[in-house]
C-alpha cells in the first residue's frame, strides 16, 4: 500500500509498505482510507508551525473510512460501513479521562499529530472510535471532525437563546461554529479580515451580520447592537492579536471561547477582565457523543456540510499541489481524494 508521509516541514516522502494484516487484537479494526480532510493543523505542520508536533508524521485526522475487518470482539461496527473517524483517543487513562473529559487527557494522543494518520491507504484503529453511517456520503463523513471542533466549542460556551455571539474567524471550524450556535437560537456575528470569506460565510450559514475585523470593530459593534456588546465570543483564528483583542469585545459577564492556539503567551489587562467578569474558556478538540449527534443532525439536514468543501487534490499528487493550497484565496476546505 502507498503512504505519504510529512518527512519535516516543507518535504514530504512516498512510500510503499505492505498492508496491516486482518488478524486484528480485541477491539480493532482494519479500515480503508476514503477521503481526507485538510486541517489547518496540517497547513501549520507542513511550515513548521504546529505545537505540539514532531517530524516524521503520517498527517490526516478528517477522515471518510471504510471498514475491511474488524476483531471477533467488536460489534459496533460491521465490515463494510462507511464511518467517520474520531481521531482522539487516550492510551493512558489519567485524571481528566476519569472525569468525563476524554477531549483532553494527559495522554490524549491525535491521529496524524502524535501519531502517524490517515494519509495511507489502510490502517488499524480501535473500532469504539468509529461512527458509521448508512446516508451520509464520504465528503459528509470527512467533515465531521472539523464540524466536532466547532460543536464542542458551543457547548463550552454554554449558549443561549438570549446571547449575542460573535465567531471571529470564517474558516471550517468557524463556519461549523456558526451552525451550532444558530441551532441554539442566539444571535450570530461572523467576523474577519477578508470580505470575500465573510461573503462566503453569509452564502454558506445565512448569518446576517458580518464585521470586517480591520475595520473599527468596537464601534461598528456598539452601532449594530446598540451599544451592547456580544455575550459570547468564540475565536477560531488561532491569532494573538484577534484572541487577546476578545476582552475588548465581550460585554460584562460574558464568555470567551479559545478555539484556536498559537505558539505564545495570551495577556490581559487584569483589571479590567475583572471587571467586566468575564469567563475565558478553552476548547480542545471534541467528544464522541458529538460525532454521533453531527452524523443525525446532517442526516436531518439540520447541518451542512459539503458546501464548505472548496478544493480537491488527488492522494498521488499530495506531494506536488500541497503547497499550492496556501496560494488560494478562496479555500476553505480541501479534501484529498484516494
Amino acid at each position: 500500500m502507498k503512504v505519504i508521509r510529512l518527512k519535516q516541514p516543507g518535504e514530504w516522502e512516498t512510500f510503499e509498505t505492505e498492508r496491516p494484516s486482518s488478524v486484528l487484537l480485541d477491539g480493532e479494526a482494519l479500515l480503508k482510507v476514503k477521503k481526507i480532510g485538510v486541517c489547518g493543523t496540517d497547513l501549520h505542520a507542513f511550515k513548521g508551525q504546529q505545537p505540539f508536533f514532531n517530524y516524521p508524521r503520517i498527517l490526516g485526522h478528517e477522515l471518510a473510512v471504510e471498514v475491511v475487518a474488524i476483531a471477533d470482539d467488536v460489534t459496533n461496527v460491521s465490515v463494510g460501513d462507511k464511518c467517520s473517524v474520531e481521531p482522539y483517543y487516550n492510551d493512558i487513562v489519567g485524571q481528566a479521562v476519569r472525569r468525563g473529559k476524554t477531549n483532553c487527557g494527559e495522554h490524549l494522543q491525535v491521529l496524524g499529530v502524535h501519531v502517524d494518520g490517515g494519509m495511507q491507504e489502510y490502517f488499524v484503529y480501535p473500532a469504539k472510535f468509529l461512527h458509521s453511517t448508512t446516508s451520509l456520503s464520504d465528503d459528509q463523513l470527512a467533515m465531521i471532525e472539523p464540524l466536532a471542533i466547532g460543536c464542542h466549542a458551543v457547548d463550552r460556551a454554554d449558549i443561549k437563546e438570549d446571547d449575542i455571539v460573535l465567531v471571529i474567524g470564517v474558516g471550517p471550524i468557524g463556519l461549523g461554529s456558526i451552525q451550532f450556535a444558530q441551532l441554539k437560537g442566539a444571535r450570530v456575528i461572523a467576523m474577519d479580515i477578508d470580505d470575500a470569506k465573510l461573503k462566503q460565510c453569509q452564502e454558506i450559514t445565512k448569518v446576517k451580520d458580518t464585521i470586517n475585523a480591520l475595520g473599527d470593530v468596537e464601534a461598528e459593534l456598539n452601532l449594530l447592537l446598540n451599544g451592547d456588546l456580544p455575550t459570547v465570543i468564540l475565536d477560531a483564528t488561532g491569532s494573538p492579536k484577534s484572541m487577546m483583542n476578545t476582552f475588548k469585545y465581550a460585554a460584562a459577564g460574558g464568555t470567551i471561547v479559545f478555539i484556536g492556539l498559537f505558539m505564545g503567551d495570551v495577556v490581559f489587562h487584569d483589571p479590567s477582565f475583572h471587571k467586566k467578569e468575564l469567563t475565558l474558556k478553552a476548547s480542545r478538540a471534541a467528544m464522541g457523543e458529538d460525532f454521533r449527534r453531527i452524523i443525525k443532525l446532517i442526516e436531518a439536514g439540520k447541518i451542512d456540510a459539503t458546501s464548505f468543501i472548496t478544493h480537491r487534490i488527488k492522494f498521488d499528487d499530495v506531494p506536488t499541489e500541497f503547497e499550492k493550497l496556501y496560494e488560494k484565496k478562496d479555500l476553505i476546505k480541501a479534501i484529498i481524494e484516494l
